[in-house]
């Protein structure tokens, strides 16, 4: 006897779906598991055994063989034990024959039958949708996840035992509609980490972090050591609008993929800041599995790499891509996979290795170690950077005058939302912003004034920009302009964004 269900494995950021065959033969009572099958899915034959024993379910005393097809792709995924042990009730014909090609199974056994949360669920609820799959038996634990998921049936199944309850109609698992995906309205900002008003002095610098949290631009701040560089960064993401559905449903997925807490939503910004001393493939992702590494945990969000520097030059040169395209190609011999990187970068540096190079303090750095610092980036990296900020020294007697001006942040929050919702109005999407703009986006909803465009081809000329710096003052001009509602980019606009290009660092 034979039968047949679908399941679906991660595979990079989506996935694959996989016919689960069962074939019972009368030969010697074993379970084999064929179709390029790694340790843990092979595994699944002892957690079948458990459960099947503990639910007190016959587990048919033959030569059960199960297929994964198809068979020539690589199947690692501990997802697979719902769909086998219901093909095997199937096949087996303790169960009626009542699924259909619009279902699938997806989840983890345990040896007493029970269901557990699996990792990258809405990756897979999302390609499953894709193919025609309506109706998805998942464990419990993975509901709250799926729901974010619109236009899908979701069956909530708690135990092994309880799904061969529902074969036989007593009683029948709830199924769950998601309809436009459940979007809980207590999302908040990420504003409960250091506040921009917190920050005394470096007005530059402020409104640099307010041109990147409106259009989403890179920024890069340089200055010596204690002067804030890093709690500027830290205060990006307070002033920065919740997330809508769509941010929270990648987000959340992005980080089950890699997260040990895979069954948790991800409700707020992310704030990644790897160490300099992290592997490249924990900063650009990869590993066995092929997992997301931390420019695609920040999508959506703020990736913060201190003392830019000192990172190695693999990493940042692999940069290249995400900080053009929004995503980071990832191949191996085995498999490819492609996954979201949109994030803000916010790098800071010192002036030289001492970090005094043109301050108050004692510089003790040779003229070639300075140069030698600062080549370590590269040309094409900087050019990718849209917003330089020179740091500079506060005056002590300032550090404890100023207090928490709660109602600062509050009103510059609602400023960026506003411009950015007339990004969302004139790209007729809610995540696109300035920063994300094409040629062609640039060329159409620009509307440079003729002295601005004067301007900046003068500039251009003056201080040599490349044709990627040209593009990238125009974006950033356009966000100054949306922060004042103009419909036209003027030359004050061009002024202010050609003033952020930083030269120094790169001289």
């Amino acid at each position: 006897m034979s039968s047949s269900v679908q399941s679906i494995i991660a595979a990079g950021s989506s996935g694959i779906v996989v016919d689960i065959e069962c074939h019972l033969s009368n030969n010697l009572p074993n379970i084999v598991i064929v179709g390029f099958a790694n340790k843990a899915v092979d595994e699944a034959k002892e957690r079948l055994r458990g459960a099947f024993a503990d639910s007190h379910i016959e587990l048919p005393r033959k030569r059960i063989t199960v297929n994964l097809a198809p068979a020539d792709i690589p199947k690692a995924d501990s997802g697979f034990d719902l769909a086998i042990a219901a093909a095997i009730l199937l096949a087996s014909e303790q169960v009626p024959p009542i699924f259909d090609s619009h279902q699938a199974f997806i989840g983890e056994l345990g040896l007493d039958g029970s269901t557990r949360a699996i990792r990258g669920i809405i990756g897979k609820l999302l390609l499953g949708r894709s193919r025609g799959i309506t109706t998805f038996f998942i464990p419990r634990a993975n509901v709250r996840q799926a729901q974010l998921v619109p236009k899908i049936t979701i069956i909530a199944v708690d135990s092994l035992q309880s799904l061969y309850n529902h074969c036989h109609g007593s009683p029948r698992l709830k199924s769950i509609n998601t309809g436009d995906g459940l979007f809980e309205a207590s999302y908040k900002p990420a504003n409960d980490g250091v506040q921009l008003s917190e920050v005394v002095g470096q007005a530059q610098a402020k409104r640099a972090l307010i041109i990147a949290a409106s259009g989403g631009h890179n920024v890069f701040f340089t200055g010596p050591p204690g002067t804030g560089k890093s709690m500027l960064a830290k205060a990006l993401p307070s002033i920065m609008p919740p997330l809508n559905h769509e941010e929270v449903l990648e987000i959340t997925h992005l980080h089950s993929l890699a997260s040990h807490d895979y069954e948790q939503i991800v409700q707020v910004r992310p704030f990644r800041a790897p160490h300099h001393s992290a592997s490249h493939v924990a900063v650009i992702g990869g590993g066995l599995s092929l997992r997301p590494g931390e420019i695609s945990l920040a999508h959506r969000g703020v990736l913060f790499f201190d003392e830019l520097p000192e990172f190695s030059r693999q990493t940042l040169e692999a940069l290249r891509q995400p900080l053009e395209d929004r995503v980071i190609s990832i191949a191996r011999a085995k498999e490819t996979a492609d996954f979201p990187a949109d994030f803000i970068l916010v790098a800071t540096a010192n002036p030289c290795p001492c970090g005094y190079y043109g301050t108050s303090g004692t510089c003790r750095c040779l003229p070639q170690q300075i140069l030698k610092y600062r080549q370590k980036l590269s040309g094409p990296i900087l050019d990718r950077i849209d917003l330089f900020g020179d740091i500079t020294e506060v005056n002590h007697e300032k550090l404890l005058s100023q207090g928490l001006d709660v109602e600062s942040d509050n009103d510059i929050r609602q400023t960026i939302a506003s411009a950015r919702q007339i990004q969302a109005k004139r790209y007729q999407q809610l995540s696109k912003l300035n920063a994300d703009m094409t040629n062609a986006d640039i060329k159409h909803f620009a509307q440079l004034e003729v002295t601005a465009s004067s301007l900046l081809n003068s500039a251009a000329s003056r201080l040599n920009i490349s044709a990627r710096s040209y593009m990238r003052t125009i974006k950033v001009a356009r966000t100054i302009a949306d922060l004042e509602t103009s419909a036209t980019i003027t030359s004050a606009h061009i002024s202010e964004a050609l003033a952020y290009r930083g030269q120094t660092y790169k001289d």
